[in-house]
């Protein structure tokens, strides 16, 4: 079983969700548009999946309730990583106060926010601090070196927290560089306790990418992650800007074609059930 440990659905018109996604105007019409599972399901079985986990979209409660609402009633097993307010250690602990069971991570759109160092505030590391309490983990969408750098920080102050790298710090694939975001990337798996996702690699890359763009970066991810802290993504819909659920997950399977099927069966599954809690 594979399980596509990075998907996003939305409704732009209300309807549960209450929410607004104004980021969406900024990035593509291919996106202003409703999204959900019953859009991505017919896609699912081609490549195995049997597992998902929703990721937040927008920094809302709202959002999160819809997506533990959307988890509990989707096809196959579902979990979430929704926002809560980060920012303010106490309503944290409030929605903490138990978690939701489906709520297994949070995320905050640090790639986003006006403020750079927003995940080096002193009351947000409380919150990350209750999240390791609680048993969830954070995903990190750091999209930039800047923020890829913040990782091994956080990573030191909460031992006891899992931290997700997203989409792999994006790395600079369109351009074919590799610094400072190789460095970066190694000296955040130098820490035990933080793992990478393959995702989102599709929107860093260039029209008509093949896997050989990819290799160099999931070769490096590997060597430094090793093949038990990565799990792997479709970032959909996101990713319908530059190619198709089909040609993200045949590219993501053939970066990892000479692993050994132990290595591609931890990359693919195993780690995702193991920290985002899928049976």
């Amino acid at each position: 079983m594979t399980v596509d440990a990075h998907v996003h659905i939305w409704d732009i018109d209300g309807g549960k969700f209450d929410v607004e996604y104004d980021w969406l105007e900024k990035t593509s019409d291919v996106l202003s548009r409703t999204y959900t599972l019953g859009d991505l399901e017919p896609q699912l079985s081609e490549f195995g999946v049997g597992a998902l986990v929703l990721v937040q979209a927008a920094d809302s409660l709202a959002e999160t309730r819809a997506l533990i609402d959307a988890a509990e009633h989707a096809p196959l097993p579902a979990t979430v990583v929704g926002w809560l307010p980060l920012h303010d250690p106490a309503r944290t602990a409030a929605e903490l106060d138990p978690p939701h069971p489906a709520l297994v991570g949070v995320r905050h759109m640090i790639h986003r926010d006006p403020d750079p160092e927003w995940l080096l505030r002193h009351e947000v590391s409380e919150s990350l601090g209750l999240l390791a309490d609680s048993g969830l983990v954070f995903d990190a969408v750091a999209e930039r070196p800047d923020l890829v750098a913040q990782i091994p920080v956080i990573a030191a102050a909460h031992p006891a927290l899992t931290i997700v790298l997203d989409h792999l710090g994006k790395p600079p694939i369109a351009e074919r560089g590799w610094q400072p975001w190789a460095d970066l990337l190694a000296e955040a798996a130098a820490c035990p306790n933080v793992v990478a996702k393959l995702s989102g690699l599709a929107t860093a890359s260039a029209p008509g990418f093949t896997a050989a763009d990819w290799q160099p970066y999931v070769d490096h991810a590997l060597s430094v992650f090793g093949p038990d802290r990565l799990l792997a993504g479709g970032d959909w819909p996101f990713t319908l800007t530059a190619a198709s659920y089909r040609t993200v997950w045949r590219t993501t399977l053939d970066t990892l074609a000479t692993l050994s099927p132990t290595d591609r069966d931890a990359v693919l599954s195993e780690n995702a059930r193991r920290i985002y809690r899928l049976p």
